[in-house]
């Protein structure tokens, strides 16, 4: 079903930041031409149990003077670029839905009687919109400033958003006048909607952390779109978590850190049509965020992993407290680190970059013929052959677990970690269900084998951990011996290396396990 699509980008910044915007250069034009305020009033209707939400739907009727127009939107199906939408928008008679403007639409197959029934207002968002039209090297953009609030009942949160559209013109253009907007004032990217705001309103939804979500790709869809679908996917886990990282939520900062992960092993999977120097320097900004992020997940697991577990079993253990203290120190140092770069103006650019790399950046245009045509070429043969790739890789390192040294097992580790990010990402390009019983196994066999290599990699973290905590310790970098944080140093150190022995089983057992694995793509 084709439908008209909205290119977009949409940007948050604080309320108190917009009276910049009258000062900026990038608006001394636009501000003569611009629209004057205009009063918006949009209802959103659903049903009681949200159905339209749970397919990914919104449709709402604005009134807009004495007009009201009915939009309905859903979230843009791959390989659509990013910040795309599809929608279906027309002028009705009055402020109730227009059930017949919803034929040819995406809502049109779930039009039964009981739907008809049981749609009804369930929150509204005012604001006072006000739109500047950019002119710029030939593209023609609109950025709209809306301020106003969503309201659910007697519960309302304010609301503060750009918006900046392309009307005619190139992409890359978009993201420039984003960038020139971030030199003004403190913008970031946003990854709610309106609607999605509202939904989280009558549903008391908290801040939480969020884990990535499926990436839908067709066989035939190219290497390019296959890219920066996979990419929009991690882009968007990892700015969705900033909130559960700034709440406190431990979590957060693991799922920021999952997302990064994603999105380097994507890149790692199509390094061929993404190289040079933009990627390059794409590359560095991630590894600079995981650094900031890595001590804060690692003092986290070795807190609870390992510290915990002595402690309720020796709460008398002598320099077990003191080593517990240090650790809680470090960590809450470590989380405000990974506060800071997340609220920093460095972190706000690099979301922004990556954004405009992922849907515009020198790779989807630059090379000569042959690189043209591998940024074309169908995923399916392409995704066929990294897999393969990849699974004889893991099989020819696993072969001699036992006899690897933690550097080596930590690349194994990577590698059956590349392994199934690639199988996840590619899940939808080999259809069907024996296929699908398949990845479904060999996931699970992979799964496996990562955790215990993750615990083996976390033994030689928490012991490199316990040795900072006791020559550091929690004062500033002073070395000190005290014989009692020494003794529990110790007795923490034998504890975890006691389990390498058992881990290393559990591991080549799964190896095993995952050597005997059908192939999902062939």
């Amino acid at each position: 079903m084709s439908a008209p699509r909205e290119i977009e980008l949409k940007l948050e910044a604080p309320a108190n930041s917009l009276s910049r915007l009258g000062r900026s250069a990038l608006l001394k034009g636009a501000v003569r031409t611009s629209r004057k305020p205009a009063s918006l009033v949009s209802v959103y209707f659903d049903t009681d149990k949200l159905k339209l939400r749970n397919k990914g739907l919104s449709l709402r009727v604005r009134r807009i003077g004495a007009t009201h127009v009915q939009t309905i939107k859903q979230e843009g199906g791959e390989p659509a670029p990013a910040f795309v939408r599809n929608e279906w928008e027309r002028q009705i008679s009055g402020r109730e839905p227009d059930l017949k403007a919803m034929q040819e639409t995406a809502l049109e197959p779930l039009l039964s009687k009981k739907l008809r029934r049981g749609l009804k207002p369930v929150f509204k968002t005012r604001v006072q919109r006000t739109v500047y039209p950019v002119h710029s090297d030939g593209s023609e953009i609109e950025l709209t400033i809306d301020r106003g609030s969503v309201e659910a009942g007697r519960q309302s949160e304010p609301l503060c958003e750009m918006e900046l559209e392309l009307k005619r013109g190139d992409t890359a253009e978009l993201f420039r006048i984003a960038r020139a907007l971030a030199q003004e004032i403190p913008v970031q990217l946003a990854v709610k909607s309106k609607a999605e705001r509202g939904y989280a309103l009558i549903t008391g939804e908290k801040v939480a952390a969020i884990k990535a979500a499926p990436v839908a790709l067709r066989p035939d869809v190219t290497r390019k779109a296959a890219f920066q679908a996979i990419a929009r996917s991690c882009l968007h886990q990892l700015v969705a978590n900033r909130p559960a990282l700034q709440n406190g939520d431990p979590e957060g900062v693991h799922q920021m850190r999952v997302a990064l992960r994603r999105l380097r092993a994507a890149i790692s999977l199509f390094s061929d049509i993404l190289a040079g120097p933009q990627t390059d320097a794409m590359k560095s900004e991630f590894k600079w965020l995981a650094s900031e992020l890595a001590p804060a997940r690692e003092l986290d697991v070795f807190i609870n992993r390992v510290l915990k577990p002595l402690f309720k079993y020796k709460p008398k253990e002598p320099g077990l407290s003191m080593l517990a203290r240090d650790a809680r120190k470090r960590h809450n140092d470590a989380s405000a680190q990974a506060l800071e770069a997340v609220e920093s103006a460095r972190f706000r650019t690099l979301v922004l970059d990556a954004a405009a790399w992922i849907e515009a950046g020198e790779w989807t245009q630059r090379g000569d013929e042959l690189l043209r045509q591998a940024r074309e070429h169908p995923i399916a043969p392409a995704a066929a052959e990294e897999l393969q790739r990849r699974w004889k890789k893991v099989l020819k390192r696993g072969k001699n677990l036992n006899s690897l040294d933690p550097r080596r097992r930590h690349k194994l580790r990577i590698q059956t970690k590349k392994l199934r990010y690639a199988s996840e990402f590619f899940a939808s390009v080999f259809p069907g269900r024996k296929l699908g019983r398949r990845r479904k196994r060999f996931l699970s066999r992979l799964e496996d084998l990562q955790d215990a290599l993750g615990d083996l990699n976390d033994i030689a973290v928490h012991e490199s951990l316990t040795e900072q905590l006791v020559s550091g310790g929690a004062d500033g970098g002073e070395r000190r011996q005290r014989a009692s944080e020494a003794f529990a140093a110790g007795r923490l150190s034998g504890r975890e290396a006691a389990r390498i022995a058992a881990v290393l089983a559990d591991a080549q057992h799964a190896y095993a396990a995952f050597a005997h694995e059908k192939r999902f793509w062939s």
